[in-house]
């Protein structure tokens, strides 16, 4: 798993080893004052995608979420928009 600041890149993990990461990274990026990120997942069946947005669906650090746009992954990875609080 390689992440930047903006990015988490989930490719090869299952959700058990995805979902704790994508906690920390959420955590992390926002503390850094980050408003957007991106969450790669790929494409593949679909199954992490779906965990993905079932999990950033109730997380209390993310204001909304929907797929990326095609320059960020498109369908293959979600972007999630941080509170401001």
């Amino acid at each position: 798993m390689s992440s930047t600041a903006e990015e988490l890149d989930l490719h090869r993990l299952t959700v058990e080893e995805a979902i704790p990461k994508i906690e920390v990274f959420l955590y992390e990026s926002y503390q850094a004052g980050l408003h957007r990120v991106w969450i790669v997942h790929g494409g593949g069946s679909g199954v992490l995608r779906t965990e993905v947005g079932r999990y950033l669906e109730t997380h209390p650090l993310v204001k909304s979420y929907r797929p990326a746009d095609r320059y960020h992954g498109g369908a293959g990875a979600t972007e999630a928009s941080l509170t401001d609080w």
